[in-house]
């Protein structure tokens, strides 16, 4: 005889287990049945990521702009899995209100995932990214505060397509948002890495 197939736990257990862990500890569901969980993130990060929504604050609807909802690291169900994007968005055409609902189950138009060192840039960027497209989200930034470069993505056949990319100090545009991003405040000062 062989040994008893192992069952996995469902959403609903596994996001309990999530509502349980300690302040501080994002917990997400990868691939089903599987949670995933991290600390909080560094410095490079969390100015990025400041400094990101300061520059979205035009387009953003929760903050007086037109055009587009951004949360910040919200639960996100996609079927089976649990994602948490550092910025996510959905424009007000197609969502005239963010339900209150936790997690949400709204594809976003667009994710946006601040790399930090280590595994969770490798999840990122080989697990989260994928997942986003497949999903049918249209766009997805990846920011690396390290390297000072913002890489856009979109999918085509499946596959993550790279199509548009910049850093350190660079202004330009940046897929699906209008308008040009002067990239400079959203880096650390060189000798604080």
């Amino acid at each position: 005889m062989g040994e008893p197939a192992v069952t996995l736990p469902d959403f609903e257990t596994l996001y309990r287990q999530i509502q349980a862990l300690p302040e501080g500890v994002t917990g997400e569901i990868l691939d089903p049945g599987v949670l995933h969980t991290m600390g909080r993130p560094g410095k490079g990060h969390r100015r990025g990521q400041r400094q990101m929504l300061k520059t979205l604050r035009g387009v953003d609807a929760n903050e007086g702009g037109t055009g587009w909802w951004i949360e910040v690291e919200a639960e996100v169900r996609f079927g089976p899995r649990l994602l948490v994007p550092d910025l996510s968005g959905w424009r007000v055409e197609r969502v005239p209100e963010i339900p209150d609902e936790n997690p949400l189950t709204i594809v976003p138009d667009w994710c946006c995932e601040v790399l930090s060192p280590g595994s969770t840039a490798r999840v990122d960027r080989l697990q989260k990214l994928p997942r986003y497209l497949a999903a049918g989200v249209g766009h997805v930034w990846l920011v690396d505060p390290m390297l000072r470069l913002v890489e856009v993505y979109t999918g085509r056949d499946g596959v993550p397509v790279r199509v548009a990319a910049g850093g350190d100090t660079e202004v330009l545009p940046l897929p699906p948002f209008e308008g040009t991003f002067d990239l400079a405040p959203w880096w650390l000062p060189s000798t604080e890495g």
